[in-house]
């Protein structure tokens, strides 16, 4: 039957309200879950009316589905060498991390972003100093996510993102990681075998601390390991398989945690088939 027990859901749409993503997320079989409150590929956030956050903090409390995040738009870079684009980024950072405070959501993630050009010390550098910029609620967390690298973008490797915490110096309770599998193997870490996951928790130790890992983002990848290509595929369909899912949640420190997929709805397979996928492949 799977694992009950897992903290485990979908990225669900707000389109039909806020309260309709919370029932969304109850028929995948989901227990936590994400959302963006406004278009990904645009600065806007959505405006949210007090009936509708209260009929969301109900339904989030009746259906005992949490903890929730919050995805950033796609445009955000805290990394780039421009003035404009920055202050751009920080204010609508600034914004969806008001809306998780009021909404009652805990965590907020995105992506670091690139240097375009810059360099890597100056574009974690900048991730740093504009996370402190932030005035962040005290009821929630920022999460860097990691990145399947390639190109200028920063965050692929745990040594760059350990690097950008250190340079926010803010307290874990104020900052931390969101790790998507994708990503990771994208980006060439191999957590397929025993000594692999062993490798890549070393590394989350040296470089980020365990204690900075506050949520997984569950996707299978349909490209080979360090492709450094960001194509999510279904649960143990793609190159990472189900022995990478296995390892990764045979420890108990990963299990514990919450956990989004973000996987495709295609080939007759969507959400719920996921949700089920990782509890099964949890128990074996």
């Amino acid at each position: 039957m799977g694992d009950s027990t897992l903290r485990v859901g979908a990225h669900v749409s707000i389109a039909d309200g806020l309260d309709a993503a919370v029932d969304q997320q109850a028929d995948y079989g989901g227990t936590c879950g994400q959302l963006f409150v406004g278009s990904p590929r645009t600065w806007s956030v959505s405006t949210r009316e007090p009936e509708e956050v209260t009929a969301f903090k109900q339904a989030t409390a009746e259906a005992d589905i949490g903890p929730w995040i919050i995805h950033g738009t796609y445009l955000i870079n805290f990394a780039t060498p421009k003035d404009d684009l920055a202050a751009k980024s920080l204010d609508t950072v600034q914004a969806e991390l008001d809306a998780a405070a009021e909404l009652g959501i805990d965590y907020y993630t995105f992506h670091p972003g690139s240097h375009t050009g810059a360099g890597v010390d100056a574009g974690i550098d900048n991730v740093g100093t504009r996370l402190r910029e932030l005035d962040v609620p005290d009821s929630v967390t920022v999460l860097l996510e990691n990145t399947a690298g390639g190109g200028t973008s920063l965050g692929a490797s745990m040594a760059e993102l350990g690097r950008m915490l250190d340079v926010a110096e803010l307290p874990s309770e104020t900052l931390g990681v969101c790790l998507d599998t994708c990503h990771l193997y994208a980006a060439g870490y191999d957590f397929t075998t025993e000594a692999g996951m062993a490798e890549l928790r070393d590394e989350i130790d040296a470089e980020i601390g365990r204690e900075r890992v506050k949520y997984l983002h569950l996707n299978d990848s349909k490209h080979p390991r360090g492709s450094h290509k960001d194509e999510h595929a279904h649960i143990g369909l793609g190159e990472i398989g189900d022995t990478g899912f296995e390892q990764l949640l045979a420890g108990k420190w990963l299990r514990s945690l919450p956990m989004a997929l973000e996987t495709p709805v295609e080939d007759g397979k969507d959400y719920a088939w996921n949700i089920k996928r990782i509890r099964e492949l949890a128990d074996d």
